[in-house]
């Protein structure tokens, strides 16, 4: 019943789709056989009013009707390329949470069962909702602090968005089972395991406690930086379903006109914006991965304030290294160093000629190098040497496409405040540095250290180490001896999986049939 449940809600998704004409938007004309015929039956059923719109419209109307859960997943999907193309990611990474409001009263009852306190105990005050998202709603509110009234912004959880997220959740895993059974060409982008880090990462963003701690870890690591903060949390009044933090005011940057009419020099914020970001990304391999200008502020001061940390990114000492020095190669037009580093980090298979590779990446680099500098983007280079990559077996890093993601994201913000915004020459003095201080000297003694740290957590865990070793050699003859064997646990798990899968395809046939005799319905 579950399965079936799902495979109608994704009917409706299905719908709702063509209804608002994101499957029309589709390049249709390039299909062929029965997928160009069902694109060709969705255009007959495109509201007439929807052809009107750009496909990021249309795609951003479908989204908001479908609901929460479904923003989530195209946020998601923006982090993507791989599976839904470059321009459907770019469409998807403009999607911004802009969801009616819930009543006032669902607030407070979230928030008196999340922290166990009276709403008038916690606040002195506490008001309407200002700003509504897919997850959670803010309302502006007052505390007492030193004796004081100050003001603060209170996130809370959408009522039951866990539980329609989570039934939603089974359409999305029936959706990416019917995709690997019965499109081959999808297996190698493992649909089922990128349902599965969409399921993972909302848990994470449900829970408000951890997106403070993330305010709380880019706060310490940004307490220096000019320009640039993020919001300080009120941890007393902070649970599962409710994050108390300090109140920001300021112009949003995606009020242009407000930005200018309060004096701000737009292109200053541009250059604070994108060496902030990459600042973070370099030096601290911890960055806000939502920049988009709904979550950003410019106080009266020219302060950049981020907030909504739902989501945030990481990069190890490793893709660090690796995105500094690709950089500053393509800078340097030293393409023969940009191949070695993905040979170096291991991203591209021993099997593939260095020299071919870099041949592909000039390629890429020597056009840019033909352009003004102000018209070349920096997220556009970052996904033409991911397509070049594909040609060299290299596997889809997520922390790099999520990186590729917001890098979009936020070097389309810093043209829209500055059209003639010089990417390369505003990254250069970030770029540059964090490969002075990391690749001279000084970073070979803190890899050494590293090194060395890492040889005395090895030496401490040699006993341990040889204890597996000789349980290893011992279950290998045992085997070696009675052959292998599968425990009832495993053959069960085999037996259900092909009960699953086999139930998933008459369940397929089901929604089919029932799709066709709904058309057929319709157009009588």
């Amino acid at each position: 019943m579950s399965t079936l449940s799902a495979g109608f809600r994704l009917m409706r998704a299905g719908w709702v789709l063509v209804r608002e004409g994101v499957v029309a938007a589709l390049p249709g004309e390039e299909l062929s056989g029965l997928p160009k015929f069902g694109w060709r039956l969705a255009r007959l059923f495109t509201r007439r009013r929807a052809l009107a719109y750009q496909r990021s419209d249309r795609l951003a109307k479908a989204v908001v009707r479908l609901g929460p859960s479904y923003v989530k997943l195209g946020q998601f999907l923006a982090t993507r390329p791989d599976v839904v193309g470059n321009d459907m990611a770019l469409d998807l990474a403009m999607l911004q949470d802009n969801m009616h409001t819930f009543p006032k009263a669902d607030a407070i009852a979230a928030i008196e069962a999340s922290l166990g306190r009276k709403v008038g105990d916690l606040y002195v005050q506490f008001g309407d909702p200002v700003a509504a998202a897919s997850i959670a709603q803010v309302h502006a509110a007052e505390t007492i602090h030193d004796g004081a009234a100050t003001r603060v912004a209170v996130k809370v959880i959408r009522p039951g968005v866990r539980r329609r997220f989570f039934h939603d959740l089974e359409s999305y895993f029936l959706a990416a089972r019917l995709q690997e059974k019965y499109i081959p060409s999808s297996r190698r982008l493992r649909p089922v395991q990128v349902t599965e880090t969409l399921a993972q990462t909302t848990r994470i963003e449900m829970d408000l406690r951890l997106e403070a701690a993330a305010l709380s870890e880019l706060g310490e690591s940004t307490r220096n930086d000019p320009g640039f903060r993020v919001p300080s949390v009120d941890w007393e009044r902070t649970g599962r379903d409710v994050l108390t933090m300090e109140w920001v005011d300021g112009v949003k940057m995606n009020n242009i006109a407000g930005l200018e009419a309060a004096g701000h020099d737009l292109k200053t914020i541009a250059a604070n914006l994108i060496q902030s970001f990459l600042r973070h990304t370099l030096r601290d391999g911890f960055f806000h991965a939502d920049m988009h200008p709904g979550n950003l502020f410019v106080e009266a001061n020219g302060t950049i304030v981020a907030v909504d940390l739902g989501i945030a990114g990481r990069l190890g000492k490793k893709e660090r290294r690796f995105l500094a020095e690709i950089l500053y190669g393509f800078i340097m037009r030293d393409y023969l160093r940009v191949a070695e580093v993905h040979f170096e980090a291991g991203y591209v298979p021993r099997q593939h000629n260095v020299s071919a590779f870099a041949q592909a990446i000039r390629a890429i680099g020597e056009p840019i190098h033909g352009q003004p500098a102000e018209t070349i983007s920096m997220a556009k280079l970052l996904t033409l040497l991911f397509e070049v990559t594909e040609l060299f077996d290299m596997a889809t890093r997520p922390e790099l496409i999520l990186l590729q993601k917001t890098m979009v994201v936020v070097e389309g913000v810093a043209r829209t405040l500055d059209p003639g915004f010089n990417m390369w020459k505003t990254a250069e003095p970030v770029v540059s540095g964090w490969i002075a201080g990391n690749l001279g000297p000084r970073g070979m003694l803190a890899d050494a250290r590293d090194s060395g740290k890492a040889m005395l957590a090895l030496l401490r865990q040699v006993p341990e180490l040889a204890v597996r070793t000789e349980r290893l050699s011992r279950e290998i003859d045992l085997m070696a001896e009675h052959g292998l064997r599968f425990d009832e646990t495993t053959a069960h798990a085999i037996g259900k999986a092909e009960a699953r899968y086999s139930r998933s395809g008459r369940v397929a046939l089901w929604v089919i049939a029932l799709t066709l005799v709904y058309i057929a319905w319709k157009i009588l």
